[in-house]
């Protein structure tokens, strides 16, 4: 059975940083798609961040990018997002998802956003950010 399990959600002044873990069971991170997600009350779950493992390549929508870095330790089999320069907006519960196939998931060396190609989710950590 795939588990995720995020840890390292909390509070933090605007400008601040924290970093998401994502540990994965059941589930080889190696040469795999995994993401980061974000969602607020009554909005859609937003992709900021995915990694092709495999390469380590890298996606970001520009809400994000700069200031947030996704990695992968695949000796701990375990999935990060390090946050920095924080702001109000990104107050959100913060989802790692993993994706059983790269069929559909990969192109060219990135990985989708789109949540409906990630198989795998979280239990979700709340990240929030004070002005």
């Amino acid at each position: 059975r795939v588990q995720l399990a995020e840890s390292g959600g909390g509070s933090v002044q605007a400008g601040g940083s924290l970093t998401l873990s994502c540990a994965a069971s059941g589930y080889s991170i190696s040469t795999r798609c995994m993401a980061w997600f974000r969602q607020l009350p009554g909005k859609e779950r937003e992709g900021v961040a995915t990694i092709y493992t495999g390469r380590r390549t890298t996606y970001y929508p520009d809400s994000v990018k700069g200031r947030f870095t996704v990695s992968t330790d695949n000796a701990k089999n375990t999935l990060y997002l390090q946050m920095n320069s924080l702001k109000p907006e990104d107050t959100a519960i913060y989802y790692c998802a993993a994706a059983s196939s790269l069929r559909g998931t990969l192109g060219g060396t990135s990985c989708t956003v789109a949540k409906d190609r990630y198989a795998y989710w979280g239990q979700g950590t709340q990240v929030t950010v004070s002005s």
